[in-house]
């Protein structure tokens, strides 16, 4: 068996043979590799070996030689980041978005709902685009691990945000909103369904809903947030028609 363990007190080369030599009389030692410069005495041996007997041939307690164990270091299980520090990033760019989109739609202190959903949407996708396209590749590839259409056409991973953008600037300017809703509509229903298979699944996979930028896992949020947009761009198409 070998163990190495700290001496401390060697300053030469006298010094280490003399706690070499020092250690193999102790029974059961059968080799000893010193070192100065590491402060460290690797020793060979068989049996039972006491660090008490080791110190006792040195010279004691008091001698200027000292050895020790080297302590292992305690292995301290991972601390997980609480929900709230998990998701802080998304729950601060929903903050910014409602605050403006309730701002931007107060008429007369009355809140107009259709047009507070509208800026909310384009808030909401113009921002979310913009975090895509910081790392397209990288949203293409994260995207590709549970998105059903991007899974089979990995193009998709890079189009999806430029569709994003696309309708954050048309609910912005409101064009064409029955058309910009249906479409929503559309592309946001089958978003969902990858991310509802891999969260019944439990895989343990990163949203790509905000690019590369913040590493959120996925989880039912995940889906509230898609869910979200599908609500709102339905209740607007039901309105419009």
């Amino acid at each position: 068996m070998e163990q190495t363990f700290v001496v401390t007190g060697m300053t030469c080369g006298s010094c280490e043979n003399k706690v070499k030599n020092s250690l193999l009389s102790v029974d059961g030692v059968k080799d000893v590799i010193v070192s100065k410069d590491t402060s460290s005495a690797i020793v060979n041996f068989s049996g039972n070996l006491r660090v008490a007997a080791l110190q006792e041939v040195l010279g004691g307690k008091e001698s200027k030689y000292q050895i020790t164990e080297i302590q292992a270091e305690i292995e301290r299980p991972e601390q997980k980041p609480s929900w709230l520090a998990t998701y802080k990033p998304i729950l601060l760019i929903f903050g910014y978005i409602t605050l403006i989109a309730a701002l931007l739609s107060l008429q007369s202190l009355s809140l107009d709902v259709m047009r507070f959903m509208r800026i909310f949407m384009a808030g909401f996708f113009l921002l979310f685009s913009f975090f895509k396209m910081l790392d397209l590749r990288s949203f293409a590839d994260s995207y590709s691990m549970y998105d059903v259409v991007a899974k089979r056409w990995r193009a998709w991973g890079f189009i999806y945000p430029f569709i994003e953008f696309g309708l954050g600037i048309a609910f912005a300017l409101n064009l064409q909103p029955i058309m910009v809703n249906a479409i929503t509509l559309a592309v946001m229903s089958i978003s969902v369904i990858g991310v509802m298979q891999s969260v019944l699944n439990k895989k343990k996979i990163r949203c790509a809903c905000l690019g590369s930028v913040f590493n959120l896992p996925m989880t039912t949020v995940t889906i509230v947030e898609d869910a979200l947009m599908i609500l709102m761009s339905g209740i607007m198409l039901l309105h419009l028609i």
